[in-house]
């Protein structure tokens, strides 16, 4: 879906933008500047792939960033670029969800559904266990994991 959306943005002359840009974008549209922290605890992502996030945006000119409060902090500012092309972020954002609402309309069990039910199926039993039960290996013997597929493709 990423690689649609994208394509979506360069038909539009966004060069630059990524589909991971614009709820980030439209966050700091909405809030104002906010620190590295901030934005990523209102986005529900981690620090780390925010940091990344926000430092790609500011190599396209998107966001600039300043010292905050103390030397460990960075408030993010829009530039007039992602000013500029809010106006098409939120229609593309708006339209992503009726267009996902859509396909959950079509399909036998909706996303949210199913990413419903698999958290909580993972929530009982984790995927590492799930992964530990189909494991063979034997690594004092310096014998290969056995997989079902002759070989390590997923």
């Amino acid at each position: 879906m990423d690689e649609e959306i994208a394509r979506l943005y360069a038909d539009h002359g966004l060069a630059g933008v990524r589909p991971r840009f614009a709820y980030p974008l439209i966050r700091l549209a909405h809030q104002g500047p906010m620190t590295i922290r901030d934005l990523a605890r209102s986005l529900g992502r981690t620090h780390s792939a925010v940091s990344q996030t926000v430092t790609a945006m500011r190599s396209e000119g998107l966001v600039t960033t300043e010292p905050g409060e103390d030397a460990r902090t960075r408030v993010v500012h829009l530039t007039d670029r992602a000013r500029d092309l809010l106006p098409f972020l939120e229609a593309e954002w708006n339209a992503t969800e009726d267009a996902c609402a859509e396909l959950d309309a079509e399909l036998p069990m909706g996303l949210a559904g199913y990413v419903s039910a698999m958290r909580a199926r993972l929530a009982e039993r984790g995927f590492h266990a799930r992964v530990l039960d189909h494991l063979e290996w034997r690594s004092e013997a310096g014998e290969a994991p056995r997989t079902s597929r002759g070989g390590l493709g997923r």
